[in-house]
């Protein structure tokens, strides 16, 4: 995924509904910005790696961190999961009161299978959730819920190539759409947010 891209999904997927609080009521984010009032989400349906259907009851309840990318992604995806990894390896550490939990969206339905996922998503943390789902259709309507862009670009030679955003998706123990972080990514920057994001929480 190119640079370029990312910035160009970016803009279009944080939209005008994207509103940063006011910054005299919270502590400014390092990486990207609260979403006020926290936006509701619509019910959708995926699958995760055992093939079970995961949507808004699985939300509920926990703080999630929520990242669009896809198994053969060369280098951003890798990267922005091992510092989530990194991330989450801290709070264990800290015995932090609140942790995410994180979830790894593909947005590539065809090639990212349930077992596709079952393996590579335990190598950066067993605990991360991985999710595809039946058609690329079913991924590129709750990316657009959450205002996430992806983009599939036919090659000649019947292959294609994926694209997009790379915003983290941070969301509310009642599913609701409480910051999007923008990065550049590091794990300091993600643990302050997140936990500013949590001390924030109304």
């Amino acid at each position: 995924m190119s640079i370029a891209f990312i910035g160009i999904a970016l803009i279009a997927g944080i939209s005008a509904a994207l509103i940063r609080r006011n910054a005299a009521a919270l502590p400014e984010l390092a990486t990207g910005a609260y979403i006020d009032p926290n936006r509701v989400l619509p019910d959708f349906s995926l699958i995760d790696a055992q093939g079970r259907t995961f949507g808004l009851a699985q939300l509920r309840g926990h703080w999630s961190m929520m990242f669009f990318g896809y198994t053969n992604c060369p280098d951003f995806c890798p990267t922005t999961l091992t510092t989530l990894a990194a991330l989450e390896k801290r709070l264990r550490a800290e015995a932090a009161p609140v942790r995410p939990q994180v979830i790894f969206t593909s947005v590539d339905a065809a090639r990212d299978t349930p077992a596709q996922l079952a393996k590579y998503v335990p190598y950066f943390d067993p605990e991360f959730i991985g999710l595809t789902a039946a058609s690329q259709s079913d991924v590129a309507a709750v990316a657009s819920k959450l205002g996430a862009v992806v983009v599939l670009t036919p090659k000649p030679d019947g292959t294609y190539t994926v694209d997009h955003s790379g915003a983290i998706f941070v969301l509310d123990p009642e599913a609701k759409l409480a910051a999007v972080l923008t990065g550049p990514f590091t794990v300091a920057d993600l643990d302050s947010d997140f936990r500013r994001i949590v001390a924030g929480h109304r």
